[in-house]
This record gives structure tokens, sequence and C-alpha cells, in this order.
């Protein structure tokens, strides 16, 4: 079965000023889709058409030969959970077992912000930041190109693209400023607290 691109999950001027429209629907409707277009004519009439996203990942990952298949697979794997990380009533701080494991883990949430802007705008090139569950604990890491947690036995709570094509527009070179706005204003606390009940 062909994979189909999803709308995305709120109006695309609902992350203003911090993110603008026409960064989102540049963002989703033409670099997301096409991730999943390339991705269904890489395994149409193979036998990774009838698996899941999280399984033609695994299969590929570290395979020379299924190298485009890995990275337009986890790009649309990536971008589908990346969308859910952000909201318009995002930001603030986290709350219950999010908090105290983060409070844990880095010390306070302002320590966690400002490891995870390190470990973004270090970064090198195209890529992406992530919060992760590995083996029970919190860690912040980062990835490059089409390359997840997901391929590195880890569990992805949150994750933040940092390829050029997230912020340009609206920020240029100033990774930074964007990094800092996602952190401040528009990380979405719930959907991360989500992710780590299902990790556990």
């Amino acid at each position: 079965m062909a994979f189909e691109l999803k709308p995305l999950p709120y109006d695309p001027a609902s992350l203003e000023p911090y993110i603008s429209a026409t960064t989102m629907n540049l963002h989703h409707d033409k670099h997301l889709a096409t991730y999943v277009t390339n991705l269904n004519k890489l395994i149409e009439g193979t036998p990774l058409a009838s698996k899941s996203l999280e399984e033609i990942i695994l299969t590929a990952a570290g395979d020379p030969e299924k190298t485009a298949v890995f990275n337009n697979a986890g790009q649309a794997y990536n971008h589908e959970l990346f969308w859910s990380c952000l909201s318009a009533q995002g930001g603030g701080a986290p709350s219950g077992e999010l908090a105290e494991r983060i409070d844990a883990a880095f010390g306070s949430v302002d320590k966690f912000k400002d490891e995870f802007k390190t470990a973004a705008l270090g970064q090198f090139g195209s890529g992406w930041a992530w919060l992760v569950l590995d083996k029970g604990e919190l860690k912040i890491t980062k990835t490059s190109n089409a390359d997840l947690p997901l391929a590195h036995g880890q569990s992805a709570l949150f994750g933040l693209d940092v390829w050029e094509h997230a912020y340009y527009v609206d920020y240029q070179n100033r990774r930074a400023d964007y990094v800092q706005a996602v952190l401040d204003r528009l990380i979405n606390w719930s959907f991360v607290a989500e992710n780590l009940k299902k990790a556990v």
C-alpha cells in the first residue's frame, strides 16, 4: 500500500510569528511531499511495499543498497513526528513525570534547553536534534540528514528539524534564533509527555 501525504495537524499559519505559513507550506507541500513520493516509487513492487514505515526504516538502516529508501522513509517518519512536536499553544515548561525526568537528567528545564540548543547548533549541515529515551534514560542526541533515533534503538520524544528548509525563509542563517523560538514558544510538551509514556 502506498504511503499518503498526511495533512498538517494545524493551520499552516498557526505557528506565526515564529514559523510562517510560507515556511510551513513549502516544508510540508514540497519537501515532505517529495520524500513521500520518492519513497513510494522506490518500494513499489518490492517486499517493502507491504511493510510499515518503521519496518522499512529498520530494514533499510545500514544497507548501502537501500540508502535512498532509508533517506526518504526516515524523512517521512521524522516530519510526521516533527509536526506534532510543535503547537501554537506550546512553550512554557513540562509537568509531571516528564518534568521530573528532565530535572533528573539535565538539572532543570533551562539546562535542558541550553544542552538541546547546543546540539541543534552543533549539527553541521542538515540534520535533526532529538530528546530521546535510551535504555530508560533521557538523552539529547543529533543525527545527520535523514538519520533518526529509531535506527539506533532509541525512542524519539521530541525532534527538531535543523535542515535549512525548516527555517531559512524566516530566519535566514540565524539557526540559533529558530531553535530558541521553538524551545521557548512552540514545543508541544503534552505530545512529548505522551511519547514518554509510550516509550517507558
